[in-house]
């Protein structure tokens, strides 16, 4: 047995406007982030990651006004992830509400930013997202949302992240991105073999059985996902929605004493 798994809504932020995306491409507009996440508050999520996609590529800043509406909006754990540079940015985020830090790019281009991060806020509180993709079948790590392609394993660059002191590994597939088809198991086996620290997968999730499925196949510590969580049937209308509790149980994710079956 282990401790029970998280389900973690993903909201993509781009330029203030809740977003989906399709192999990191084919933007979507939804809606008010804001309003989201106060529905989300009912549905009694986990937690709740935010990523902003458009700060890494224009170079700009988190937008700590919108960062912080959303916090005060939360009833939920909160991360957050996006165009974060410098450890003063990093305080701001802690300060206004955000109990986890995302660390994309910076982990590959400074991993001095992540050593500091931990020393500051504790490896519980440091995540390092590692984007990846098939390249000529192999698997290889990309940065700057979907922009750069480098020549590294996401197991290696797993294990360079826990050498760092994150405490967690986000791991992303951008083939699985929106498709909701499923994770990519095996790339989650992969790291999940490779590390110590908890894994949350992310990229493919259409249902519930896709998410127990990347639990107990692929070993992650906690499920992910954007478009199951805001798109509704073939047609994919938007609606903001997350599993309950009782489905959970009865598909074996959760038991009914706050654990999960393996």
């Amino acid at each position: 047995m282990f401790t029970r798994p998280r389900i973690i809504p993903v909201l993509l932020i781009d330029d203030r406007d809740l977003i989906k995306t399709i192999n990191f491409k084919q933007p979507t507009y939804l809606g008010d982030p804001v309003n989201a996440v106060k529905i989300f508050n009912r549905k009694r999520i986990d937690e709740l990651s935010i990523l902003d996609i458009s700060a890494t590529k224009r170079n700009t800043e988190p937008d700590f006004e919108l960062l912080e509406d959303i916090a005060s909006q939360a009833f939920m754990p909160l991360s957050y992830g996006g165009g974060i540079k410098t450890i003063e940015q990093i305080r701001k985020l802690l300060a206004i509400g955000y109990e986890k830090i995302v660390i994309n790019t910076a982990l590959v281009e400074n991993p001095n930013l992540v050593t500091e991060a931990v020393k500051l806020a504790g490896s519980q509180s440091v995540v390092a997202s590692i984007d990846a993709k098939l390249v000529k079948g192999n698997y290889k790590c990309v940065i700057g949302d979907g922009q750069e392609t480098i020549d590294i394993t996401p197991s290696d660059l797993a294990k360079r992240a826990e050498q760092l002191g994150v405490g967690e590994i986000f791991i992303n597939s951008i083939d699985c991105d929106g498709m909701m088809q499923g994770y990519d198991i095996k790339l989650v086996k992969d790291v999940t073999s490779s590390v110590s620290v908890p894994v949350t997968a992310c990229g493919g999730a259409g249902g519930i059985e896709d998410l127990k499925a990347v639990l107990q196949e692929g070993h992650a510590h906690a499920a992910a996902g954007g478009s199951m969580f805001v798109y509704y049937g073939r047609l994919k209308a938007v609606l903001i929605t997350a599993p309950s509790e009782e489905e959970l149980i009865k598909a074996g994710i959760y038991s009914e004493y706050g654990e999960a079956r393996q």
